[in-house]
């Protein structure tokens, strides 16, 4: 079966989503349904991977801290954010994990190139990077997506979340994916001057697919 993409118009609040995709990973592993990739949006929430701590949360203010089973640390999630949740069979897409979440940074990359922006990836750094030029002449690193995966029996889940227009004052209520805010900042498309709009990533996203994963 071809690879399914579902776009989902509404909020979906996260719990939720974990819910749908354990569900749909025991059925492609069972065989019952084909791979899918879910583009959907948040409420505003907290999410502390496998690797994260509680100490990362500075100040949440009202917006729910949920532990997940995804890779990686903490992270924000919430509207003007594109989250992708990949549910892709391993033993069709290539039973090597490091290959894979490698073909996903570059998918993601590609992607943003076709928008004009560069991102790259960073030694020790998860996610996707862009160089930000800044008045007095230097330059800031920010960060523009984030990546945390999981792979139950070659089946993989969650996945990434891509700033399109998400109000980035929230991520200062957290230290996001364990990298000091002082360092290091958080963008998005929006503040780069390149689109707010959610559909023309989706094209984006669903182009470029097929140079990095099998359909």
């Amino acid at each position: 079966m071809p690879v399914e993409w579902l776009i989902s118009q509404e909020q979906i609040p996260y719990s939720q989503a974990v819910a749908f995709m354990e569900n749909r990973v025991k059925e492609i592993q069972d065989g019952v349904s084909g791979e899918l990739v879910w583009l959907l949006e948040h409420p505003p929430v907290y999410t502390i991977g496998t690797s994260g701590k509680e100490d990362d949360v500075l100040d949440a203010h009202d917006i729910e801290v949920i532990k997940t089973g995804r890779g990686g640390k903490i992270t924000y999630h919430g509207p003007g954010q594109r989250v992708v949740y990949l549910m892709l069979d391993l033993n069709r897409q290539g039973r090597d994990i490091r290959d894979f979440v490698c073909r996903v940074e570059k998918w993601i990359i590609t992607t943003l190139s076709s928008l004009g922006v560069k991102g790259e990836i960073r030694d020790g750094r998860v996610g996707v990077w862009v160089d930000v030029p800044k008045q007095d002449g230097n330059i800031r690193e920010e960060k523009i997506a984030a990546i945390g995966l999981r792979i139950r029996r070659w089946v993989s889940f969650h996945g990434v979340a891509i700033n399109v227009s998400p109000n980035l004052d929230h991520f200062g209520g957290i230290i996001p994916c364990g990298i000091d805010p002082k360092e290091y900042g958080v963008t998005s498309l929006e503040k780069l001057g390149v689109t707010s709009d959610m559909s023309i990533l989706d094209d984006a996203l669903k182009k470029s697919f097929n140079d990095w994963f099998a359909n």
